[in-house]
This record gives C-alpha cells, sequence and structure tokens, in this order.
C-alpha cells in the first residue's frame, strides 16, 4: 500500500494546473514621450505595470489602478532617458478586471 502523502501528492501532481488570469485594460497617453508600456499580472490582488523610455529625454508617468469598487490607486515614476521603472499595486480583494490609465509626458 503506497503511503497516503504520496497520493495526495500524486494527484495534486496528476491536476491539470490553470492560470485564471484577469483581463488588464491599459489606456495610454503618452503626449510625445517615447514610453512603452506593459502590464503584468502578478497574483490574484497584484498588478504590475513595467515602463520603458525609450527617447532622448526623461518623461515623468502618472498611472491610475482601478479595480471595481476599490479606489484607484495612483502611481508616479520619472524616467531617465533609456531607463526602466516597475510600478505594482496590491489591492485588498482579488481582481475581476482591472482598469490602468496611464499618462507620460516628457519633462
Amino acid at each position: 500500500r503506497p503511503p497516503m502523502k504520496k497520493m495526495c501528492a500524486f494527484l495534486l501532481l496528476a491536476l491539470p494546473l490553470t492560470a485564471l488570469a484577469y483581463p488588464i485594460d491599459v489606456s495610454k497617453q503618452f503626449n510625445g514621450s517615447e514610453v512603452s508600456a506593459t502590464a503584468v499580472e502578478i497574483d490574484h490582488n497584484m498588478v504590475g505595470l513595467l515602463l520603458e523610455n525609450y527617447g532622448k529625454a526623461d518623461a515623468s508617468c502618472v498611472a491610475s489602478f482601478a479595480n471595481g469598487p476599490e479606489s484607484p490607486r495612483v502611481r508616479k515614476a520619472t524616467l531617465a532617458a533609456g531607463k526602466r521603472e516597475n510600478l505594482t499595486v496590491r489591492f485588498t480583494r482579488s481582481v475581476i478586471h482591472m482598469r490602468i490609465q496611464l499618462t507620460c509626458k516628457p519633462q
């Protein structure tokens, strides 16, 4: 008879593991700055936004993260030319649909 711990471990490994990702909508206003933005789901209640400045001038960015009924969280970053920055937000509740409004402008 196989031990119970091994059997339980085998059953857990045999189950297909599916990630339930939530949709992330990003509205971008770059206002002439050469910035790219990539949104990433980190956890069920956490999201990240990777900003990269491809331009020759510094850029200042403001991101507003909205998750349903919770109040929006605002993160700010100043990107030097050729640099990147990570913005992360953790919410109290699980994210069902993430909406991010990103506004960047050259300095």
